[in-house]
This record gives structure tokens, C-alpha cells and sequence, in this order.
């Protein structure tokens, strides 16, 4: 059957071999052929219209369709985590100066040996040893270093995972795939993530929040925070670090409350009209609930950003009131302390996740550490130190740490080389990062680098399995929360094998 469709119009250019290609073929399988062409894309068009492709992403989800993208969903399995922060430490902090001690690499300060410095860039460099002081803190014994005195009171909570790697050298590639799970641009991020597989807990605020640093962004901006292929809706919603957190947000003058809901709904109803016949533009669905959210925020936001009714000792203890210091490069503690006090003003009004940076511009900027790593330290540990200790206990006090995952780290760590005599270079092949809160372990230290804090060498895990680990915390299982897309069922962990890791789960 179908042989008459092998000739061209001309009935020249195709030798009868080729017109018999289509001999035996299924109605159905001629249709999945030239699903290519204009066949597939009105067959495609008409399915979305019945709600073909809606169905599949529920379907791949395992939850029904519902009427907002964002409406609460129930998880995969009981969890204690409600909420996630996390804490970027944009430019790769320094595992083996921060939590990751390292006796020999003391030992053999000044030592020349050949090590991998960018990938297959086998050099011959000088070992250089770290001038912190560690110690051991707590009852748990898990070691700290004295650039984070305030954190280092915390350690029996936190699960201090020593032994992680990821694939690329580069700030830009390695921020996307510790944000998305990709090296390349064009993916969900966890944040965008979680919103899907569990929806949002408050109606008037965002579900992603992100607060950048003041100095600038990560590399390469917004696509660490995008939704990716997903619909709009879940991407993240940025509060800015200086002036009004969120544009515009304020009403024109002379119009009222009652003017404003009658604006938004009549946009959303003429929007619903135009997007019926655009079925598939998830853009349109974003427009009108961001409409929505919007002026829900204009009564939301200023309550939850107004920090009058924090008592002075609160303020305090997260860096509110402390001069910047002496470091020309350091904006002091006052804007991350005033970043970690709004996340947990958002987590306790059911906002599901927030991502802080710290760092932004280039090198001594950030984490980035070329130009010498005890000066980079000297800058930033000091802005996030005070403010995360302060988190850590607000959230316990308020009985909040139990459904509270932090997590703590960069894009990747450092060299224990040196790179023009005092700085380190990029490191993705051993780093550490740090979790407390929901459902993790406390007190515990897992995995470990080699002698030299270079490359994870006991209890390795890849990024992915660090993703397994924060959906897992979050009550969500990595292998079944997908989204349909190009014909595959994408998911946060990508097509390679991926496990929790069972060691940091309480």
C-alpha cells in the first residue's frame, strides 16, 4: 500500500526503488515518517487542540491535568522538607581552605608535581598548602576552618559531602549544569523542577525565588534560573538586591484596588480567548498568571520585604547592622544577612524554593580565586558567614529547620595547586557541599578527596546524584518526575544512571 505517494509531482526524480520504500507500510507508520513535515505539524496542532500534549506531561508526571501549573500536588513520598534554600557560592569556593582538611597538603606546601589544571592540561605545578586553621567542632568532630567561625558552630547539623565531581573546567558550563543539570543552555532548573513535581504552597508569592548579588550575576544569567522547555510559569522570579526588589509593583496613581482586579481580569479573559486558538504556547498561561501574581503581590511583597517587625537582636545577629570591613572588593555582610532573613520570611509564608548568590562580577569578585585565594577568602567569607549562622539557628528556633533542605555550595571547588603564587585554579573534580535541614543526617562527613583535596576518590558522586539527593529530600523520586519534551520523558538527572545519595538522608 501507499506506493502511489513514492514518485515526486514530476514522477522523475525518483527511480522505482525508491517509490517501493513505502510497500508495507502502516497508515500509522506513514504518518510517524513524515511527522517531520506539514503532516506532523497539523496532526501535532490538532492533538494539542484535543489535549493530547497536556495529558502526556501529567502523564509523565503521574498527576492529573490541573488548571494552574503551579496548584499543589502531593509527592512521590512522605518527606519533611517543604522548602529548599540555597546557598550559591557563585565562582567555586575552596573545599580544602573551608571543610575539607587536609594534613598533607601542609606538609607538602611548596612541592612540584603534575596535575590535570583544565581538562587533558596536565602541568607541572607548586602544591600550596592552606594557611587556615582547622579545627574540629561540636560533638560530631567534623572539621571547619577558622574563615567561618560562625558556621563552624553548626557542623552537628549539617551532612558535609566531600567527594563530588562534575564535567567542566568552565564558570559558565559548570553553573548550568549544577542549576539544570546540563552543560548547554535550555533546561529546567531545580528550582523550576520542584514548582512542577510539587506545585506552590501560597497563591500570592512566587514559588522561585532568586536574589543575585549586587556586584552582578552568575555566568551565563537568566538560563540558571530558566524554566527551560517547561511552561513559563516556572521559571525564577528574581528579587533585586538594591532599590525596589521587584519593578513597577506599585499601582498607578488614581487607581484603585477595585479598578486593578477589574484590569487583570478582563486581560486574563481576552488572554484566554487568544491563547485557545495557540494551544501549546506556554508563554500566554505564564502571561496571565504573572498578571495575576503581580497583584497579589502588590498587597504580598511589601508585607513580606518590610523587615519592621524583626526585633533588633534578630537584625543583628544576621549582619544587618555590621560595617563592610576593610577588603576594597567586600560589601560586607549587610546584604547576604538581609537576603537569608527574607528567605526565611518566604519559606515560613509557603514559598517552595530560593537560591541566594553570593558573588557576582569577575574573579576576586566572587569565589573565583586566580588572584589569590587568602584575599578572596578575606572578602567574601566575612558576607556569608555571620548570615548563615543566623539562618541556621532563626530556622531551628522557629522549629523550621526540620522542613527547611539548605544547601550550601558553588559550580565547583579549587585546585590544591598554586596559580601565580598565591591564587587556585577551577576544580570540578572533587568539591564539597553541605546540606542540613529536612531529612538529612547530622554530624556527618561522607566521602573523600584524595591526600591533596584534588579528586574525589571514596564514595565519588556526580552532580546528578547531588539532584537525586535534593528531590529525594524534597519528597520527589529523580526517575519519575519528568516532563515530555522532543519525544523523550526529560528529567532533572538526564539519561545516565543517577542515585540518591543514601548516606546524607536521615
Amino acid at each position: 500500500m501507499w506506493t502511489n505517494f513514492g514518485a515526486s509531482g514530476s514522477g522523475s526524480s525518483r527511480s522505482g526503488s525508491s517509490r517501493s520504500q513505502f510497500c508495507g507500510r502502516t497508515r500509522r507508520e506513514f504518518i510517524w515518517e513524515t511527522g517531520a513535515g506539514f503532516t506532523g505539524l497539523a496532526l501535532s496542532s490538532l492533538l494539542a487542540r484535543d489535549g493530547f500534549f497536556p495529558a502526556a506531561h501529567a502523564a509523565a508526571s503521574g498527576q492529573p491535568p490541573l488548571a494552574s501549573p503551579l496548584a499543589m500536588k502531593p509527592p512521590h513520598h512522605p518527606t519533611k522538607a517543604k522548602a529548599c534554600i540555597f546557598l550559591y557560592m557563585y565562582g567555586g569556593p575552596s573545599q580544602m581552605d573551608l571543610f575539607d582538611y587536609k594534613p598533607e597538603l601542609q606538609k607538602r606546601d611548596g612541592e612540584e608535581l603534575s596535575i590535570e589544571i583544565r581538562r587533558r592540561s596536565i602541568q607541572k605545578q607548586k602544591i600550596l598548602g592552606s594557611k587556615r586553621k582547622f579545627k574540629q567542632h561540636g560533638e560530631s568532630g567534623l572539621w571547619c576552618s577558622d574563615a567561618f567561625p560562625h558556621i563552624a558552630k553548626h557542623m552537628d547539623e549539617m551532612a558535609v559531602i566531600k567527594s563530588l565531581y562534575a564535567d567542566s573546567f568552565a564558570h559558565g558550563s559548570a553553573n548550568l549544569q549544577m542549576n539544570t543539570g546540563r552543560i548547554l543552555q535550555g533546561y529546567p532548573s531545580l528550582g523550576s523542577w520542584l514548582g512542577y513535581g510539587l506545585g506552590s504552597q501560597n497563591e500570592n508569592l512566587p514559588a522561585f525565588v532568586v536574589m543575585l548579588d549586587p556586584r552582578g550575576g552568575p555566568i551565563p544569567g537568566a538560563a540558571n534560573w530558566a524554566s527551560g522547555f517547561m511552561p513559563a510559569a516556572y521559571q525564577g522570579t528574581v528579587f533585586r538586591s538594591t532599590g525596589e526588589p521587584i519593578l513597577a509593583l506599585d499601582a498607578p496613581s488614581g487607581v484603585s484596588r477595585v479598578m486593578q482586579r477589574d484590569t487583570v481580569d478582563t486581560l486574563a479573559a481576552l488572554n484566554r480567548v487568544h491563547a485557545a486558538d495557540r494551544p501549546g504556547m506556554s508563554e500566554l498561561d505564564a502571561r496571565i498568571a504573572s498578571y495575576e501574581l503581580a497583584f497579589q503581590l502588590q498587597s504580598s511583597a511589601p508585607e513580606l520585604l518590610d523587615l519592621s517587625d524583626e526585633d533588633d537582636r534578630t537584625l543583628e545577629s544576621y549582619g544587618l547592622y555590621d560595617k563592610k570591613g576593610d577588603q576594597p572588593l567586600t560589601i560586607g555582610p549587610a546584604t547576604f544577612g538581609r537576603q537569608c532573613l527574607v528567605a526565611r520570611r518566604l519559606v515560613e509564608r509557603g514559598v517552595r524554593f530560593v537560591q541566594i548568590y553570593s558573588g557576582g562580577g569577575h574573579q576576586q569578585q566572587n569565589w573565583d580565586a586566580h588572584q589569590g585565594i587568602e584575599s578572596n577568602l578575606a572578602i567574601h567569607c566575612p558576607e556569608v558567614d555571620k548570615p548563615i549562622g543566623a539562618l541556621l539557628s532563626d530556622l531551628k528556633a522557629r522549629g523550621l529547620l526540620d522542613s527547611t533542605l539548605i544547601v550550601w555550595g558553588g559550580e565547583f571547588g579549587r585546585q590544591p595547586v598554586s596559580q601565580g603564587g598565591s591564587g587556585r585554579d577551577h576544580n570540578p573534580k572533587g568539591f564539597t557541599y553541605w546540606l542540613a535541614g529536612g531529612g538529612v543526617k547530622k554530624g556527618i562527613s561522607y566521602g573523600e578527596t584524595d591526600d591533596l583535596g584534588h579528586e574525589a576518590v571514596v564514595d565519588r558522586h556526580h552532580v546528578r546524584d547531588l539532584h537525586a539527593t535534593i528531590l529525594h529530600l524534597m519528597g520527589l523520586e529523580h526517575e519519575k518526575l519528568s516532563f515530555f519534551f522532543n519525544g523523550l520523558d526529560q528529567k532533572l538527572t538526564g539519561v545516565q544512571p543517577a542515585h540518591p545519595i543514601t548516606g546524607v538522608i536521615a
